[in-house]
């Protein structure tokens, strides 16, 4: 039986354990609980530590570097052994399910002293209550408090023509979100991109088709489960079970697609939290193209959540991120993975921000109170299946005080727009009453765990005060008795003992003890020992206070937790109330952040419609801007139009030329990074910016190989380029960067030249086009919607200065020569490549390879010192500068400057 059969079979019987009868009770209760969770590495309750024994012991040893010892044999070899706290327990597991290591945790089902009354050698009641899994975890620091985590489930279904179609469904347990959504088979690969799940849930067909499984292997953790967790025929039916719904109507309509996913991921929470029921929202239904496609390759090239070294650090989200709560910087993070294509829903996004950025009083107290609202989704998710702890019920407790502050700075304001509105609603949700009662309740220090006490308030329970002041001040409710006893006796040296043996008894002198042992004293005080000089006895009062003493440790505990309880399950009942709020917590925490980070960078709100406009004046790259900013430098901006012009129906190609380092790459990317910010809702770095929505965002930018899959860097680019060329919509935005540069000249100058043709002709969309084949700019002839830019520089003295500025016109020349000699080539290789590209370009193109061979003859460079290297003339010197001249991009000053240098550069005398 597989880790996955386990999950999802645990109703069949354990397996049979062999040689039981040759180890203890305790180890053979070990060996048929690991029978029945095969393929899971085995927590095992035992006091204060998870034990773990045979091979999870050497494997979790070598995972998590802890000593290796052993306990007792096994068919006559020692049994390996280690364990690990119960109270470090999460920083272990948190290792382990990075490792892909599954977890069952088995705890201990009753007190060892209830074991004990069946018998000495009876063993602890124990039993696996949860199975740990990465899309499983509920745990705060098992958690990205800023990330999403998602478990999704992944149902398929073979077309009558051929055409399969793909229903998805995703739930992240520590929020409760759930949705599902339908898609072709060729847009999965874009799909998960999108979501980002950290586990994901196949069938064991489906994990071995040929078709799929190399995307599925890339995952970070795929479980393949047997069919009948995705069994379409009762999917429905489990659904309302989940649900508690007598039909599908009372949740979001869904194709029977999405219904077997959504089942196939509730089934799975519910096997591997051991019954225990999450309380997940009703599914949400995704409706599809209402968000802009992205392929995983774009999302990687353009940075916008990791870097490509996987860095969060440097992303576009890390860019704008000005959020103050952990809900809030989830839900950006979203937007960003998936932005609108709907303008209406864009523009209430918008309008919200609006708002914010016009009154910075506004923004500047609702930030202030956002950043007292706790993580109130996660705080509710512990707390309902059974992990919270005394600091999330005060979490949700100050959630509902923040939510008043908010509504209190919101009620002032007129007008607001609709999704202000609706987070207001969401905020006044939660009960005034549940919040005041946890007040009442909850201690003013809490500890991290329920199990250690002490989180009630004095005062809130007369039981649990009556059981605390037993034990706190047992030893005044002792002395107050002795007290008494010696008044009621008249005997004043009447003392109140205590020891192992007897317990707490009454003492007092030989000469005292006939009088206790008289009427009427001797109905109240029990003889129970005479030693030399004493006598010693005990009484129904002191037998029941004794009792109370010592058990007031652990009642009060025991009370404690039953108040726990309570006020959990009035969490539980009002988990829709506090979920929305916490929703709206999120959505004002955006907003205003986002309000922040245009006023401080100087955004501008978009104009964004359902044309295909596309034109950006004074647009900016957002990351590289702040970059810059902390070096103290200006970045230059630059305007771009792809928009149809004068009696044409489609958007514009622009081809750019320009040297490397000119910034022909960042100005693509900006571009498209606008684009995104706009539809997710956000102001966008430009002083103007009209945008008609972009249904489908492409980007083929850089070089790298993929090795794993045996594809060179040409190969991943043509990939790629053919994604492109193949999906592009009128209404997609495509920026491409040196297509054809990986093969040899000719052969990437034709693939280029006919990707253009194909842009223009077939896909007619929106598109930037940066290449170094120069010829290529001859096309602007022929094609009336493709434009021509270049990347302005300036050459002096040799060197070339970047400018970063985007014109109208194209690059004669690439200055690969000069870039190559600010990075650090050798003069002798610089001043070679000189003469090499003159004769080049010198030659006709038609030449043949050995001709040219023969007018460039190689001379033995290697045989020569790099300081032996011949400098060019003064006369080669003076030749390239002339050269390097433009006069009709000079103004006249710079005409007579660059007069004089050549003068200065005449042979003297």
């Amino acid at each position: 039986m597989t880790i996955q059969q386990a999950i999802t079979a645990p109703e069949q019987p354990a397996a049979r354990v062999e040689d039981t009868t040759k180890v203890s009770p305790m180890m053979e209760q070990y060996l048929e609980i690991k029978a029945a969770n095969p393929g899971l590495l085995l927590f095992y309750r035992m006091g204060d530590f998870y034990e773990i024994f045979f091979e999870d012991a050497e494997l979790a040893s070598r995972s998590l570097g802890i000593v290796l010892t052993k306990r007792g044999k096994h068919q006559g070899m020692d049994i390996p052994m280690c364990g690990v706290p119960v109270e470090r327990s999460d920083d272990y597991l948190h290792r382990l399910i990075a490792l892909g290591i599954r977890v069952a945790v088995c705890e201990q089902m009753e007190n060892p002293a209830e074991a004990r009354k069946r018998g000495n050698k009876s063993v602890v009641r124990r039993d696996v209550v949860r199975v740990v899994t990465p899309g499983t975890l509920t745990e705060e620091n098992l958690l990205d408090a800023r990330a999403n985590n998602y478990l999704l489930a992944i149902a398929r279904s073979k077309g009558s023509s051929g055409a399969d179609r793909i229903g998805l469904a995703w739930i992240d347990i520590s929020t409760a979100e759930f949705i599902v959504t339908e898609c072709a088979t060729g847009e999965l690969g874009a799909t998960l991109a999108r979501i980002n799940p950290n586990e994901v849930l196949v069938t064991d067909a489906l994990y071995s088709d040929p078709d799929l499984s190399q995307l599925l292997r890339e995952l970070p953790a795929v479980t393949p489960l047997t069919r009948d967790v995705f069994d379409g025929a009762t999917a429905e039916r489990r659904l309302c079970d989940y649900f508690a719904v007598a039909t599908m109507d009372g949740l979001s309509a869904m194709s029977r697609l999405e219904a077997t996913a959504a089942a196939a991921c509730v089934t799975y929470v519910e096997r591997t939290q051991v019954g225990k029921r999450v309380p997940l929202s009703p599914p949400t239904r995704e409706a599809v193209g209402t968000t802009m496609a992205i392929d995983p390759a774009t999302r990687a090239n353009l940075e916008l959540t990791r870097t490509l070294s996987g860095e969060r650090k440097g992303s576009l989200l890390d860019a704008i991120d000005c959020t103050v709560t952990a809900a809030g910087s989830r839900l950006l993070a979203q937007r960003l993975a998936a932005p609108l294509t709907d303008e209406v829903a864009i523009g209430r996004r918008l309008d919200a921000v609006t708002t914010f950025v016009a009154d910075s009083g506004l923004r500047d107290d609702l930030r202030a109170a956002l950043k007292t609202a706790p993580d109130m989704s996660r705080a509710l998710a512990r707390l309902s299946v059974g992990r919270g702890g005394p600091r999330d019920l005060a979490c949700l407790r100050d959630g509902v005080l923040a939510a008043d502050q908010v509504l209190a700075r919101l009620g002032a304001i007129d007008n607001l727009p609709a999704d202000i509105t609706a987070a207001m609603a969401g905020l006044h949700r939660p009960s005034r009453e549940l919040a005041a009662t946890f007040a009442r309740a909850l201690a003013e220090d809490l500890p991290l765990l329920k199990r250690d006490g002490g989180f009630v308030r004095e005062g809130f329970e007369a039981a649990l005060d009556e059981t605390r002041n037993l034990r706190d001040a047992s030893r005044l409710v002792v002395a107050a008795m002795q007290a008494r006893y010696a008044d009621d006796t008249g005997v004043k040296g009447l003392k109140i003992r205590h020891n192992n043996v007897l317990g707490y008894f009454v003492e007092v002198t030989a000469q005292h003890g006939d009088k206790l042992m008289q009427a009427p004293l001797n109905a109240t005080f029990i003889h129970r020992q005479t030693l030399a000089g004493q006598v010693r006895f005990t009484t129904s009062e002191l037998g029941e206070i004794e009792a109370k003493i010592a058990n007031a440790g652990d009642r009060a505990l025991g009370l404690e937790l039953e108040i726990f309880e309570r006020l959990s399950g009035m969490v539980v009942e009002a988990s829709e109330d506090l979920r929305a709020a916490a929703h709206a917590f999120a959505l004002l925490d955006v907003a205003t952040a986002l309000a922040k980070l245009a006023v401080d960078d100087n955004y501008v709100r978009p104009e964004v419609d359902n044309s295909l406009l596309f034109a950006i004046e004074g647009g900016r790259h957002p990351v590289v801007e702040q970059a810059l900013r902390r070096d103290g430098q200006p970045f230059i901006a630059n305007a771009s139009d792809l928009s149809p012009g004068p009696g044409q129906q489609s958007g514009q190609i622009w081809l750019i030329t320009g040297p490397n380092m000119a910034g022909k790459s960042t100005f693509l990317r900006q571009n498209a990074l606008i684009a995104l910010l706009a539809q997710i809702g956000s102001f966008v770095p430009a002083s103007r910016a009209r945008i008609g929505i972009v249904d489908r965002l492409f980007s083929r930018v850089g070089a790298a190989d993929d090795l794993a899959r045996g594809r060179s860097t040409f190969m991943v680019e043509m990939v790629e380029t053919a994604v492109i060329l193949n999906q592009a919509t009128e209404r997609a935005l495509v920026i491409l960067d040196e297509i054809g540069r990986g093969t040899a000249t000719f052969d990437g100058l034709s693939i280029a030249w006919a990707a253009i043709e194909h842009l223009h002709e077939s896909n007619r969309c929106r598109a930037l086009f940066a290449t170094h084949y120069h010829e290529l700019t001859a096309l602007s002839a022929k094609l009336p919607r493709l434009f021509n830019a270049t990347v302005r520089v300036k050459e002096w003295h040799g060197d070339v200065v970047f400018l970063h500025e985007v014109l109208p016109g194209s690059a004669d020349r690439s200055y690969g020569i000069q870039v190559a000699k600010l990075a650090g080539l050798p003069p002798a290789v610089i001043a070679r490549a000189k003469s090499v590209l003159a004769k080049l370009e010198a030659q006709d193109r038609g030449q043949s390879a050995k001709a040219l061979m023969d007018d460039l003859p190689l001379f033995a460079i290697t045989a020569r010192a790099p300081a032996e290297a011949a400098p060019p003339s003064e006369a080669e010197l003076l030749m390239d500068a002339v050269k390097a001249l433009h006069p009709d991009e000079m103004s006249p000053r710079e005409a007579l400057d660059a007069l004089y240098a050549l003068k200065a550069k005449l042979p003297k005398g």
